[in-house]
């Protein structure tokens, strides 16, 4: 056994970040994902950079460990290939609006009809209500869900610079599918999942900035003080920056003793969290100056003795020779068929007994077009008529599979 999601096989009709970054996950953990494309396939292929038109980056990194099939699902031959892909699989994923799903025959009334056990998850933006068919991107939930404003602080409103929405949804499919799977193992039966972004980020959101407004009547403004202070940020050493975070009392306590200023390890504006983040400005503004006067390492080297969560602040490239992700190889570098060296983050959650693997790297439009429609019981002549007839596309075979995840130092 290979990973806990071994033998559940996964039908991804997604596309973009979201979806495929919940089947991402499934698919290291094990899970057969097979990733069912337009004829022009997952509009992230086509993002610069790439070596090979259909191959960019964002792609690559989020659809290892998947086949894939290119098909026209608006053509009615195609039903027939999906009912018979619907018939063995335990997993649906899609990411397409409910009027759409349902013209298309891949709403959960729809396939639940095919076989009863079917986990169907859709993500979309909305759920019902008055958005329920409104398209919804990144950016857009963003804006919505009031992440928009709080991150532009006390000027315009500005988006977080990276695609936060859809990683963060993904993880709640990813989650939901397999809390979806431990109950059909109870059950007997499958069910359908709704997981909508802006519901998701409403939640995420929630959980500190609510703050006063949780209580009724209001016990004061939304927004935690702490995370929006203009003095929470990387601070400024005498060489570099830094990130320091004491947050107990003895952590302040030794922070203080370390700085050279135990006296404000005894001012009541330190004494206890309340007071801390009461004065939270004045407290992140006095750690801003005093951090002004050393070096980053001797900061860090400091704050590891006293116990004190810092770090010094990569940049991108900085990250990929950290002294961390080089002693846990969590970088993979991987030759693929037709993209050459890769590298790629490698699995970050370990399983002790049935740990993940990488047992494929992405795969070219319609790999898999063939191989599939085999397994699934059509013939060579139906399988030609399907893709001369422009339903289905075929791309030649590079025989994936272990090989292809080889490690570069392996071969």
């Amino acid at each position: 056994m290979s990973g806990p999601l071994s033998g559940i096989r996964v039908l991804d009709f997604s596309s973009v970040v979201l979806g495929p970054f919940a089947a991402l996950m499934l698919g290291d953990m094990g899970a057969e994902v097979l990733k069912i494309e337009s004829l022009d396939g997952d509009v992230m292929r086509h993002a610069q950079p790439f070596r090979n038109p259909g191959m960019g980056a964002i792609f690559l990194n989020l659809n290892r460990n998947k086949k894939s099939l290119a098909i026209d699902l608006k053509r009615e031959a195609a039903r027939e290939v999906v009912r018979r892909l619907v018939a063995g699989a335990d997993v649906v994923l899609h990411s397409i609006r409910p009027e759409a799903a349902t013209r298309l025959g891949l709403d959960y009334a729809s396939l639940a009809a095919i076989n009863p056990r079917l986990i169907h998850c859709a993500v979309r933006g909305f759920s019902s209500g008055p958005y329920a068919d409104l398209p919804a991107l990144d950016d857009v939930i963003q804006a919505a869900s009031g992440v928009a404003r709080l991150q532009g602080g006390d000027g315009p409103p500005r988006f977080v610079s990276t695609i936060l929405v859809d990683k963060t949804a993904g993880l709640h499919a990813a989650s939901a599918i397999a809390m979806a799977l431990f109950e059909r193992e109870r059950s007997g039966l499958g069910q359908e999942v709704v997981v909508p972004m802006f519901d998701t980020m409403v939640q995420f959101m929630a959980v500190e900035h609510l703050q006063g407004l949780t209580f009724e009547p209001p016990e004061g403004p939304a927004g935690y003080a702490r995370v929006l202070s203009p003095h929470r940020k990387p601070y400024p050493t005498r060489d570099g920056h830094i990130s320091v975070i004491p947050y107990t009392d003895r952590q302040w306590t030794r922070f203080f003793a370390a700085a050279g200023r135990p006296d404000l390890a005894g001012d009541p504006r330190v004494g206890s969290a309340t007071a801390r983040s009461t004065h939270v400005d004045w407290l992140y503004a006095t750690l801003a100056e005093i951090l002004t006067e050393r070096g980053t390492e001797e900061w860090l080297s400091l704050c590891r003795k006293g116990d004190i969560p810092a770090m010094r602040v990569n940049s991108l490239e900085e990250l990929l020779t950290d002294e961390q992700v080089e002693a846990t190889g969590l970088l993979r570098h991987d030759r693929h068929p037709s993209e050459g060296a890769l590298r790629q983050v490698d699995i970050p959650v370990r399983f002790a007994r049935t740990p993940g693997s990488v047992r494929r790297l992405a795969p070219r439009l319609g790999e898999h077009t063939v191989e599939t429609l085999a397994d699934c019981g059509f013939s060579t002549e139906e399988t030609e008529a399907l893709t001369k007839a422009g339903v289905c596309l075929a791309a030649p075979s590079s025989h994936t599979g272990m090989a292809d995840a080889s490690k570069l130092e392996d071969t």
